[in-house]
C-alpha cells in the first residue's frame, strides 16, 4: 500500500471547483479523539469536514471546536443506535419503525446544533425475519417521514448504498433500491450519497455509472479499492480520470476523503495534489 500513484491519461486533470472535505472518522486517528481531529484537519490545511457518528461527543462540543477551529460541518450521518449491539441505523427495519423516529430526531439535533444541512440517513442490516419486499416498504415509509421532517429543518437527507465485503448483512448494498426510493419520493430532500469506493465494490462501470446516477446524487466520497486507502494508493481505482467523470457530469460540491490513511493523515494527501482538488 501506499505506492504512487500513476496512470495513463498523461495531461488529464481536473480543473474544476470541488474542493476536499475530511471525513474524521477515518482520518486524523493519530491526533487522537473526536475533537482533536478536528484541530489536526484544521492544521493540516481542511477548511471542511465530515463525519460518521459525532454522537458520542456532546453536540454543543462538537459545535465549539467547528467554531474553534472555523470549518465548516458538511455531513453527519444518522444516529445509528447501539453499534456495540451490531446496529447501523433502522430506516429498512420492520418493526423498528419508533427506534427510527427517535434517531432521527437525535440526528437532526446535532445537524442543526453543528450547522450541517446533510444527513446520511442509514438503512441498517438486515432482517432475517423478514423479506425483501417487507425491508423495502418500510425504507420507503420511513424516508417519507424523514423527508417530512428535512423539509422543515432545511436538511438533506441522503441514502448510500454500502458494498456486502465492508459492512456483511447491511441491507442498502445496490443501486437498484436505491435509486428507485428516490424516485419513487421524488424529493429534493432525498439524495444519492454516491461513494465511489463503494461504488466499484458493488457493480464496477465506474464512468458510465457516475453519469446515470449523478442526477439523483447529493454528495460524493472517495477512497481506492479494494483496499479503502488515498485514491494515490495503487488500485483498481484511476481517480485522476474518475474526477474528470465527475466534473464532466456537473458535480461541483464537496468530496468527501472517507478512506484509512495508509501513511499519517498529512503525508496521505499528495493525491489532492495529482488529482487538481483543493481543501
Amino acid at each position: 500500500m501506499g505506492g504512487v500513484y500513476t496512470c495513463c491519461n498523461h495531461g488529464l486533470r481536473y480543473t474544476g471547483n470541488m474542493k476536499v472535505a475530511a471525513n474524521l472518522s477515518f482520518m486524523f486517528g493519530e491526533a487522537g479523539g473526536l475533537l482533536s481531529r478536528y484541530r489536526a484537519a484544521r492544521n493540516a490545511g481542511f477548511l471542511v469536514v465530515e463525519c460518521a457518528f459525532p454522537y458520542s461527543v456532546p453536540a454543543q462540543d462538537v459545535a465549539a471546536a467547528l467554531q474553534e477551529t472555523g470549518l465548516k460541518q458538511v455531513l453527519i450521518n444518522s444516529d445509528p443506535g447501539d453499534t456495540q449491539a451490531g446496529e447501523l441505523g433502522f430506516a429498512a427495519i420492520p418493526g423498528k419503525e419508533v427506534r427510527f423516529r427517535e434517531s432521527l430526531e437525535r440526528s437532526i439535533s446535532y445537524a442543526k446544533t453543528l450547522g450541517c444541512h446533510k444527513l446520511h440517513i442509514m438503512s441498517g442490516r438486515r432482517s432475517a425475519e423478514h423479506d425483501e419486499s417487507a425491508h423495502v416498504t418500510t425504507l420507503e415509509a420511513n424516508l417519507r417521514h424523514a423527508v417530512s421532517r428535512l423539509v422543515e429543518e432545511n436538511i438533506t437527507g441522503l441514502i448510500e448504498p454500502i458494498n456486502p465485503v465492508s459492512i456483511p448483512g447491511y441491507f442498502l448494498n445496490n443501486y437498484d433500491t436505491a435509486v428507485s426510493v428516490i424516485e419513487k419520493i421524488n424529493s429534493p430532500n432525498l439524495r444519492l450519497q454516491l461513494d465511489i469506493f463503494h461504488l466499484q465494490m458493488i457493480c464496477g462501470n465506474v464512468s458510465n455509472n457516475i453519469k446515470k446516477l449523478m442526477p439523483i446524487t447529493g454528495h460524493v466520497q472517495i477512497a481506492q479499492a479494494p483496499h479503502r486507502h488515498e485514491p494515490s494508493c495503487s488500485g483498481e481505482l484511476d481517480y485522476v480520470f474518475i474526477f474528470s467523470k465527475l466534473q464532466e457530469a456537473g458535480y461541483s460540491e464537496y468530496v468527501g476523503a472517507e478512506y484509512t490513511p495508509s501513511t499519517s493523515s498529512s503525508d496521505s494527501l499528495q493525491w489532492m495534489d495529482q488529482c487538481g482538488l483543493t481543501f
